[in-house]
């Protein structure tokens, strides 16, 4: 080998490894896109434990206008049938109640009877009210939407952000009101919850759903219920710490199959 080759390759080589390290640092100074986090970070902070930094909110992928058409419709006059599955999509929905809370591992059932009945728009569980409405609840000015979800689960999450509020640490309250043209005797209200909250059928309690729980259609199930001839009103609470927060419910006979012969209505 010449010497000209002989001084050629190591200068060669001092370039490519010269390349490696600006391009490593490069990749390790970016900030992380969305959804992702730092380098070497876990679920909870560096290595997986503790409480990692704050990371600023991401945006709910395609809805950056805090719009409600992306995942609902204004619900009409018109009485609307449950889903084929016997969801129930129409409710009216309050704008969601800030509360202290941090966490969603306080949700026991005392917590959750203690917030009702303090932070509540009516203590008349069959009140209905009115689309539009504002009420008051300690210092804070709330409004009614009646709405539709066009999946067969009520997104929370997805309202509050549609409606530029609150999406942790807050209460929400909904009602429904389903008309049956004849009494229907032995069913259940069976639903899924993520986060912690009750159900109540005519003003009385139906189901309490403490904890923090996933999204589980059927998760939970009442006693059997007898819906009557007519007018039947649904509350429900739903709490929520932290993350995600959405609620699906539906009725089901003693054999487990959805019962649709009723329809639904905000008034």
């Amino acid at each position: 080998m010449n010497k000209k080759h002989k001084y050629f390759l190591p200068a060669m080589a001092f370039v490519v490894l010269l390349g490696l390290q600006i391009g490593a640092t490069n990749a390790f100074g970016q900030a992380p896109g969305p959804g992702q986090r730092p380098p070497g970070q876990g679920p909870g902070g560096p290595g997986g434990f503790g409480r990692g930094p704050s990371l600023p909110p991401i945006p709910i992928a395609g809805d950056t206008t805090h719009s409600l058409s992306i995942h609902f419709t204004p619900a009409t006059a018109i009485k609307k049938a449950p889903d084929a599955k016997g969801f129930i999509q129409r409710w009216l929905v309050l704008e969601p109640v800030k509360k202290n809370l941090r966490s969603n591992s306080t949700i026991t059932e005392s917590y959750l009877k203690t917030t009702f009945a303090v932070d509540n728009f009516s203590q008349d569980y069959s009140a209905v009210p009115k689309n539009g409405q504002t009420v008051k609840i300690g210092d804070q000015d709330l409004k009614w939407y009646a709405l539709d979800s066009k999946s067969f689960n009520f997104n929370l999450y997805h309202f509050s952000y549609a409606t530029n509020k609150a999406r942790a640490g807050v209460l929400f309250w909904l009602v429904t009101v389903i008309n049956c043209p004849e009494e229907i005797k032995n069913v259940r209200i069976a639903a899924g919850v993520n986060s912690g909250g009750a159900f109540w059928l005519n003003g009385q309690e139906a189901l309490m759903i403490p904890g923090d729980k996933d999204i589980i259609v059927d998760n939970v199930a009442s006693p059997l219920l007898t819906l009557k001839k007519g007018r039947n009103v649904i509350r429900v609470a739903v709490i929520n710490g932290q993350g995600m927060c959405n609620f699906c419910v539906r009725f089901i006979d003693e054999k487990g199959a959805p019962v649709k012969n009723y329809s639904i209505s905000y008034e």
